[in-house]
């Protein structure tokens, strides 16, 4: 790796107090950053600033610190809006994370838009937030749920949407990036193929955006999701990017304070974007927090954490791969982003994850909310490392070193 890119990653250590911390004596090598990453001083001190000296509701108040929360947390959006190059921050609109901004989706545009005789496809690869709503909604309303299947190397079948993808397609939507095999899908492609059939496109990006430059315009996704705590930010934050014609067209999500323009005993109107799909006491200090996030994450640039990652991937696959008995799934590292699931052997992943963490490392253990797809490589679970902007060669080496102990520990 270049000595630039690895100077950088160890100064930027520095800003994550957790990474100190050492478990069972040994100094914690954080690897389970497709579930959750760490967070920066900047985002824990906006955190605790905004409880300290501006905590209040927000669009509700005249007081001070009602104007003063309300500022930060459409300043947030404004962040967030030009983090993924939305045109407007009016289409970016806060959830609590990937699974319900999917849900929002499905339950809006995908209840006024879908009956018998349409269909939705998504893929094999994805996770459980992008499977369950759409199994609910077609118990409901009756549409076609079908599905791209995986090659054996990890790849979306792309020779199949020739037949997949056609005038029935109502939606197509898909994980940009897989949080089991670390597959980058040609995103934009996949969402011009699936427009010229008439289709819509949902993008999950919860893989994605916290890993790489990311641009919805550029993609011409309808609809982006991702969420606040895979990049920096805290839990119970997600965002939902949409196109503001798709946007205003949705009926509301959830109903309540906020989200109306006038209620009347007869009925009641809408509030106008973002806030229609707001309704309630927001996020507000989750929101505030992700702003914080993205701030960070734009100031050490986005190319940067790239390009990162994909320096600790070249030189993590194939020393992951020297391991006798170790299959790493997925594509090769010239296809994926940066995190390898992978089984060792006939080791169950949670007593693999069980020794690692004797020794420091933290890696995911299971089906990591992706059933399907494990089903169809023949298997019940994986382990899983994933990297970030913080990790480094030797944590690498210390991951190899774990893992060949484990494998003592239970020779057989």
């Amino acid at each position: 790796m270049k000595t630039t890119t690895l100077d950088r990653a160890a100064a930027l250590r520095a800003d994550f107090p957790i990474l100190a911390r050492k478990i069972g004596g040994r100094r914690l090598v954080y690897l389970d950053n497709g579930a959750t990453s760490q967070k920066p001083e900047p985002v824990i001190r906006t955190l605790d600033d905004y409880y300290r000296f501006h905590n209040a509701n927000v669009h509700r108040g005249a007081h001070t610190l009602s104007e003063e929360a309300t500022t930060l947390y459409e300043q947030a959006r404004l962040h967030i809006a030009r983090f993924i190059n939305a045109p407007s921050d009016t289409q970016v609109i806060y959830t609590s994370g990937t699974t319900e901004s999917i849900n929002l989706v499905a339950n809006t545009w995908g209840r006024a838009n879908l009956g018998p005789g349409d269909e939705v496809l998504i893929t094999e690869m994805e996770h459980h937030s992008n499977i369950v709503p759409w199994h609910i909604l077609r118990d409901q309303l009756g549409f076609t749920l079908r599905y791209v299947p995986v090659t054996d190397d990890g790849l979306l079948d792309e020779d199949a949407l020739d037949d997949l993808l056609t005038e029935r397609t109502k939606l197509f939507s898909f994980i940009h990036v897989s949080n089991v095999l670390g597959t980058v899908n040609p995103a934009a492609e996949l969402t011009a193929r699936a427009h010229a059939v008439g289709a819509k496109v949902l993008i999950d990006g919860a893989q994605s955006v916290p890993h790489m430059p990311v641009d919805v315009q550029a993609l011409d996704a309808d609809f982006l999701v991702f969420s606040g705590h895979k990049m920096c930010g805290p839990t119970g934050i997600g965002v939902l990017y949409g196109k503001r014609e798709l946007l205003e067209a949705m009926p509301p999500f959830k109903g309540g304070g906020e989200m109306i323009r006038d209620v009347k005993m007869s009925g009641s109107t809408w509030a106008d974007l973002p806030h229609k799909f707001e309704a309630g006491t927001p996020p507000i200090a989750q929101a505030i927090g992700l702003g914080a996030a993205v701030e960070y994450l734009t100031g050490i640039g986005m190319a940067w954490v790239h390009e990162h990652e994909q320096e600790l991937l070249a030189y993590a696959y194939p020393r992951l791969g020297e391991i006798e008995g170790l299959r790493i799934l997925g594509p090769g590292p010239t296809r994926r982003s940066g995190l390898i699931s992978f089984i060792l052997d006939d080791v169950h992943p949670h007593d693999l994850a069980a020794v690692l963490d004797q020794a420091g490392v933290a890696v995911r253990a299971g089906h990591h909310c992706a059933q399907p797809l494990h089903d169809r490589f023949g298997i019940s679970a994986s382990a899983r490392a994933s990297f970030y902007l913080y990790n480094t060669p030797e944590e690498v080496d210390i991951l190899c070193a774990a893992l060949e102990k484990a494998q003592d520990i239970f020779a057989f």
